[in-house]
């Protein structure tokens, strides 16, 4: 298993983007033969989060390379939140994707990082060399979320505020509000994949909690009807809630990476 010193290992660092839009983001990659994990956190999350820190121990268990990392505005990469977009998160996945991966890779998403796993496979789908993905996992998987879950679900008050001032500070159960600026809105407009089918070209498991009040379980029903039938499997957790941080959660994630990959 990994050890206090694999975790505290300080990160490399990159810098994506350039001039006034250059952020320096925090990178853990761990050697190891393939296919590699690679891990893509929630919206407002971390590298150093339950799950990662399980994903990272497992593959140091079998052997296997891993890749954890933090978008700008959280954990230890550089940049702010409020200035977060999903193409933003997008550059910076793919950026790391391409420096620290070689060859097949399982991707891992959590919440807002599932949404952004079905990105980056449809870009990385394009690319005819580097590294490949041969898998997604997908735990309470978000796409669309600034759309269906925000910004229709949103009071007339709420969407009122965010047009008039930019910006709305919402309440969390895991800590303190955090800011839904209209930006992050509207540019999530751009990377929409529930209206048509998603075309990933690689096996997916989804893991969905039926008591998760953030990610209703519709929304995962409604992500596996636009993905090809042939090789995606939806696992309903019926007792289990977002974060699906529990051992028998943990257990059920790390068993869809070696099913996969």
């Amino acid at each position: 298993m990994a050890t206090t010193a694999d975790i505290d290992e300080l990160p490399a660092f990159i810098e994506v983007g350039t001039g006034e839009s250059s952020r320096r983001i925090a990178v853990r990659a761990r050697e190891g033969h393939g296919p590699g994990l690679v891990w893509l956190g929630g919206f407002h999350s971390d590298m150093k989060g339950t799950k990662a820190l399980a994903l990272d121990a497992w593959a140091a268990e079998h052997g296997r390379a891993c890749v954890r990392f933090d978008y700008s505005g959280h954990g230890e990469s550089g940049g702010e939140f409020v200035d977060g977009t999903i193409g933003r998160w997008l550059e910076e996945s793919l950026a790391v994707f391409t420096r620290f991966c070689r060859g097949p890779q399982v991707v891992i998403g959590s919440s807002m990082g599932g949404w952004l796993a079905l990105l980056l496979a449809r870009e990385i789908a394009k690319q005819s060399q580097g590294p490949t993905v041969a898998g997604l996992v997908l735990i309470a998987p978000a796409p669309d979320f600034t759309e269906e879950l925000m910004w229709k679900g949103f009071s007339p008050a709420v969407r009122q505020e965010i047009e008039t001032t930019g910006v709305w500070l919402r309440p969390s159960e895991y800590g303190d509000p955090y800011p839904i600026t209209k930006t992050l809105i509207e540019e999530g407009r751009n990377h929409l994949l529930l209206g048509s089918a998603i075309n990933v070209g690689c096996p997916v498991r989804i893991l969905q909690g039926a008591q998760d009040p953030d990610v209703p379980w519709r929304h995962a029903f409604a992500l596996a009807h636009r993905l090809p039938a042939d090789d995606v499997v939806l696992t309903m957790i019926q007792d289990g809630d977002h974060r699906l941080s529990r051992p028998q959660d943990i257990a059920r994630i790390l068993a869809a990476v070696a099913e996969v990959g």
